[in-house]
């Protein structure tokens, strides 16, 4: 996989450059330059070929919208990445602290109904496969 990214970057990095000296022949014209710029255009156009190719053997690759928003704010999109497992850690201690709760709250009730229903709670744990109260 890291080498199709390593062919796009390629590509990209070709295409970047020759965009960058197309518009050196642009922005300083001279009819005798007509030629460099046609095949500048060409080079172009081939680039842009080259990256479509690229872009078709990484279709299954999908990017969170966040991302774009986190490069289109000067920030670095690996922030993204670490802000996501940040939240997940702490979402996963809320749930944890959850289930903690619910399992206490679980003994308890089981404690507290064996005093009062002590017949059908042996009948439940008997079912459930947990000790007969004692």
């Amino acid at each position: 996989m890291a080498e199709k990214f390593d062919n796009l970057e390629e590509h990209l990095e070709k295409f970047i450059e020759n965009i960058r000296q197309l518009g050196i022949i642009v922005s300083d014209f001279q009819p005798s330059s007509q030629a460099g710029l046609n095949q500048k255009l060409n080079f172009m156009i081939s680039g842009l070929q080259d990256i479509e190719k690229c872009r078709q053997q990484l279709h299954e690759i999908n990017v969170p919208l966040e991302v774009f928003e986190y490069i289109d704010q000067g920030r670095n999109p690996q922030l993204y990445t670490k802000e996501c497992l940040e939240r997940a850690l702490a979402r996963n201690e809320q749930v944890k602290g959850k289930i903690d709760t619910m399992t206490k709250f679980k003994s308890l009730l089981i404690s507290e109904l064996s005093k009062v229903f002590p017949e059908d709670m042996a009948k439940y744990k008997a079912i459930h496969g947990e000790d007969a109260p004692s």
